[in-house]
């Protein structure tokens, strides 16, 4: 079973993390049996946030009599101190726990120092103090403030995007962590579902010693396939490197990674999937993607008004706007 040392933390975790964004989408029930299938098999790393709804609620209900044999990363979106405070308390609240392993400032725009006027450093350094949370990370999507808050020292593990698809400069933030002994976790390990081969993903990311995937997992048949790593971890062999060459061509240049925070669009359109269609109809099953309710979804997008808003938002600095409109009218070539 392939394991992880997360850096100056000295956390040890399994090499599947589970990301626990998606069991929002189904029962307590069902995300219970899932987060304990999961543990019992040998995973020992949940991560959530104060963001996902119920997330954090349903881990509570699974691991109530087990948390000390697991460790649990969580986040707060606060962007000033107060709230830092209410979000804390709610997630021990809802994970029925006395402390946090990692607490994350979930994707902050400016990376938080002491002193600073937003006082998150601060308070979580306080939280530390007082045994609510045991180690600081941070996470983000944007390069300058990732190499930023390595550069500070200041962080003891980073979140962030990276996977086979990854450009130069996220491999870079990668080495960074490494040499600063940083503990790296792994987000959109999967490429939010681009990547349809998860044993060419765990093949990929198991090259590197210090990273930690924590794959998004909503179904059984999804944990099923990473349980089975744990004892027959897939190794990267031509094939597969020639799959990913392939894959790395085709989605070369600017893509929707559908990360959602150019979400919600004030014309309520699906931006963090109908911006990336076109790659969605020809990656996976193209008629789960042509019902009628997705056909309504897509025409949607005919209401973009080009405020622009989600530009602003995209840490990926791309025109959404004209990726909507070369989607919708691609989308439309596969419904006639």
């Amino acid at each position: 079973m392939d394991k992880v040392r997360l850096g100056k933390t000295e956390l040890t975790v399994n090499k599947n993390g589970f990301g626990a964004l998606p069991i929002q989408r189904i029962t307590k029930k069902e995300a219970v049996y899932l987060l304990q299938k999961a543990f019992y098999n040998g995973i020992n790393y949940f991560d959530t946030a104060r963001a996902y709804t119920d997330s954090e609620e349903k881990m509570g209900a699974a691991f109530e009599y087990t948390r000390d044999r697991i460790i649990i990363s969580t986040k707060t979106g606060a962007q000033k101190a107060e709230d830092f405070w209410k979000d804390l308390e709610t997630s021990l609240k809802m994970l029925k726990t006395d402390y946090i392993d990692i607490y994350q400032l979930h994707n902050p725009a400016f990376c938080p120092k002491p002193g600073d006027e937003s006082g998150l450093y601060d308070a979580m350094v306080e939280a530390k103090k007082q045994g609510k949370i045991r180690h600081i990370g941070i996470t983000n999507h944007r390069l300058a403030v990732a190499k930023e808050a390595i550069e500070s020292g200041l962080y003891e593990t980073m979140q962030f995007p990276f996977c086979y698809l990854s450009s130069g400069p996220d491999m870079e933030i990668v080495e960074m962590c490494k040499k600063a002994d940083m503990g790296f976790i792994a987000m959109k390990a999967l490429s939010g579902g681009l990547i349809t081969n998860s044993a060419m993903a765990y093949a990929f990311l198991a090259q590197y010693d210090n990273v930690e995937p924590i794959w998004g997992v909503q179904r059984e048949s999804e944990l099923d396939e990473f349980i089975a790593y744990n004892d027959n971890p897939p190794a990267l062999d031509d094939k597969m490197r020639a799959e990913i060459e392939k894959d790395q061509k085709e989605l070369s240049g600017d893509f929707c990674r559908g990360c959602g925070y150019c979400m919600p669009c004030p014309q309520g359109i699906e931006i963090n999937n109908c911006a990336r269609m076109s790659l969605m109809l020809r990656r996976a099953p193209s008629q789960a993607w042509l019902t009628p309710e997705w056909q309504e979804k897509m025409k949607k997008t005919e209401d973009c008004v080009g405020c622009g808003l989600c530009k602003t938002k995209c840490p990926y600095g791309l025109d959404t706007p004209a990726l909507l409109k070369k989607n919708y009218e691609d989308y439309k070539t596969f419904i006639k």
